[in-house]
């Protein structure tokens, strides 16, 4: 089905090897893959990525409390309500009739605790509760780019604040070579977060083609052993980028403010290839 949306046309297409599966799209770019009978089946390389460091976030099944920055089809919520039962969860989308259109073809299952507040991604984060939540999730797209005001370090800061002490932000960040904007956005985490690594498909960090990386910040020590092993050992194997390789990556990079911010490149042509 096609539906216009606030920020766009968006269209649900059925995944035909999964009985109740579906592909969100929005002006043609993924946004979102949902299996409503199997939450835990994440679909997108980038999206498994990020399952992964939730996995290692805690004591596996112990209920977190989450901020989402991108709801879309709630792909990352449902699956943290599905592996950690009990979890409260604020999922903020801006495109209001986006947000009606999920709620109505793709509900939540009863019990989920997700909430969905529609408003601008920026300024949910700026006014969460200080230390509420143990993850942050930036994940935003209008289209198929991040917009620039969610780029900046004002924006990390108030992800750091809204974060508990031993709390994990993880962002999705869409570049290929020569990595300006992704570089850009590890130096304005670093800027605020002691602990930082980078998670990427190997031919995307060696340059042969756009793609996503997922950013992974804290002010405690990240768990690498174990994301190292569950992204290496995935069917869509990732590399892990920490220490003294990745300062070597960022090196030369600016975190960037709010005078500097632009949203992050566009994907070259034909980079989404859907029916």
């Amino acid at each position: 089905m096609t539906a216009a949306v606030d920020h766009g046309t968006a269209r649900l297409m059925p995944d035909l090897d999964r009985e109740r599966a579906w592909l969100l799209t929005v002006d043609g770019a993924p946004q979102s893959y949902v299996d409503l009978e199997d939450p835990c089946h994440l679909e997108f390389e980038y999206v498994r990525r990020i399952g992964h460091v939730l996995d290692t976030t805690a004591v596996p099944g112990r209920p977190l409390e989450a901020l989402h920055l991108g709801g879309g089809a709630l792909t990352v919520p449902r699956y943290l309500a599905a592996t950690r039962p009990g979890s409260r969860q604020v999922a903020v989308e801006a495109d209001r009739r986006l947000a009606a259109l999920v709620a109505r073809e793709l509900p939540l299952p009863p019990g989920s605790r997700i909430a969905v507040t529609v408003t601008d991604a920026r300024a949910a984060l700026e006014a969460a509760e200080p230390a509420g939540a143990d993850v942050t999730v930036a994940d935003v797209f209008q289209g198929s780019r991040t917009p620039a005001h969610l780029t900046t370090l004002s924006c990390v800061h108030a992800a750091a604040r809204a974060l508990r002490p031993e709390g994990i932000h993880l962002a999705n960040v869409a570049d290929s070579a020569p990595f300006a904007f992704l570089r850009s956005q590890l130096a304005t985490l670093a800027a605020v977060f002691d602990e930082l690594c980078l998670v990427a498909e190997p031919g995307m960090l060696r340059g042969r083609r756009f793609g996503n990386a997922v950013l992974v910040a804290s002010r405690a020590p990240l768990p690498m052993t174990d994301i190292t092993r569950r992204c290496a050992a995935d069917a869509f194997p990732a590399r892990t980028v920490h220490g003294t390789a990745l300062h070597r990556f960022i090196a030369g990079a600016r975190p960037v403010t709010d005078r500097t911010a632009q949203p992050s490149p566009p994907p070259p042509a034909g980079a989404f290839s859907l029916g």
